[in-house]
């Protein structure tokens, strides 16, 4: 049993994690930066450790600091959220020694899907399909790989995630320009500069897996897709991804499960693939070894409570649901309301919330952490809140976040609201099945 529970992180996702514990009866300590003391989800946990000052480095990102709190408030357990030191094997292994739970994969499975290269031989060996490239140690390296590959390519930081160190590169002559560049931030973001190369699919959409496993077995709970994107990261999702051939989909979510299993994965997990829009042929990406941002869509449609599932499997727990019980219904989808100004290139605009008047009704969940007066830190993501939508169909679905954007208000600050509503507008998005280029093609 878990008795007493440590949150390893700050914002929406602390606040999930918080909800959860306290219906299954466990106590809870919120690690939260100075800057964070006074937030939602400090009033709500049951107790706060102070893990250091405002900027992550020094605080959510310590693993020393992280675990002495840990330690110091008597759990026995720790949860990472996701982003900060949720995919770091040497955080498990340090919580592990502590005698504490690490709520997550073992750690051997951290450490071979936090290397990129890695995870794609480990993919390989599962029979799931990859993009043509691989690793490129030296700059000779890239230029030999690019030349195999072929333009356009994307290079791709080893130790990457959240879009950092990836670039896209359409010739020859723009190769060391790109190399530099995404080598630059992959060792300002990770700590490590390598990269690989990666085949470009132009019209490719991000399509993923939601896995559960207890270490022996694993089941999915359908795709969600992630196609809508800014400089790689994701601005929407959406469950069941949409304008997909059945055949399709199945093949990724098996696919997806041959990888859990051929891993003996533990906990909550996402695969991510890319589709060619053109064929729905598809390619592995990546497995997100940690809960989701967007993990409330595939909540919404199967009635699964994912950060549960979790728990109970770091307590031992075999998976009480089976492949036959997960029977989704209806449509959901999940925009991201960030505090950025969408004019300027999605620069993050830091600051306090004057007036935050989030939507409800049926259909309607929020995840967020921002109240009136909210304070949006500098150090920390942009993220302000989640507003979800489930509905019988996608239709009804869309619908129904229109209206749920036009009763969002949020003063003080700029965020990407308008965003989606003109978003939410477009025809294309009312069809479905958008690629990652939609947003660069989206009328201003």
């Amino acid at each position: 049993m878990i008795r007493k529970l440590f949150i390893a992180n700050r914002g929406e996702i602390a606040l999930r994690v918080i909800r959860t514990a306290r219906a299954m009866g466990i106590e809870t300590v919120l690690g939260a930066s100075a800057a964070d003391a006074a937030s939602l989800p400090a009033q709500l946990a049951d107790q706060v450790e102070i893990v250091g000052p405002g900027p992550s480095s020094q605080s959510y990102l310590s693993v020393e600091k992280v675990v002495a709190a840990a330690v110091r408030s008597g759990c026995d357990a720790v949860h990472p959220g996701y982003g900060f030191l949720s995919e770091n094997a040497t955080f498990a292994r340090a919580v592990e020694a502590a005698g504490i739970r690490f709520v997550g994969p073992d750690i051997a499975t951290l450490e071979g899907m936090r290397d990129k290269l890695a995870a794609r031989a480990l993919a390989v060996e599962a029979g799931l399909p990859v993009l043509p490239g691989g690793e490129a140690a030296t700059r000779a390296d890239v230029h030999t790989r690019a030349a195999q590959t072929g333009y356009p390519l994307l290079l791709k930081a080893v130790s990457g995630g959240g879009g950092k160190g990836m670039r896209r590169v359409d010739r020859a002559e723009d190769l060391d320009t790109a190399l530099d560049m995404a080598q630059a931030e992959a060792q300002a973001a990770f700590g490590n500069a390598a990269v690989y190369v990666e085949r470009f699919v132009a019209m490719g959409r991000h399509v993923e897996v939601q896995l559960l496993g207890d270490g022996t077995s694993a089941i999915h709970l359908g795709t969600r897709d992630c196609s809508i994107q800014r400089r790689f990261q994701k601005l929407v999702e959406e469950a069941p991804a949409p304008a997909m051939p059945l055949a399709a989909r199945e093949g990724i979510e098996q696919a997806a499960v041959r990888l859990a299993q051929h891993l003996g994965y533990r906990g909550a997990g996402t695969a991510e693939f890319l589709v060619d829009a053109t064929d729905f042929s598809f390619y592995f990406l990546e497995l997100n070894a940690r809960i989701q941002v967007e993990h409330p869509v595939t909540e919404a449609i199967t009635g699964v409570d994912l950060v549960e599932q979790q728990l109970l499997v770091a307590m031992g727990k075999p998976l009480s649901l089976t492949q036959a019980m997960i029977r989704p219904t209806g449509h959901a989808i999940e925009v991201r309301i960030n505090a950025e100004d969408t004019s300027a290139d999605f620069r993050p605009t830091p600051g306090r919330a004057t007036r935050a008047a989030w939507p409800a009704g049926e259909g309607v969940r929020v995840d967020t952490h921002i109240g009136q007066n909210g304070e949006v830190p500098p150090f920390y993501d942009s993220l302000m809140g989640k507003l979800i939508i489930h509905a019988p169909t996608r239709e009804e679905a869309v619908d129904r976040l229109s209206k749920a954007l036009e009763s969002l208000h949020i003063k003080g600050l700029p965020t990407t609201a308008p965003l989606h509503r003109r978003i939410v507008a477009d025809p294309r998005f009312i069809a479905g099945g958008v690629d990652t280029g939609f947003l660069a093609g989206l009328a201003q």
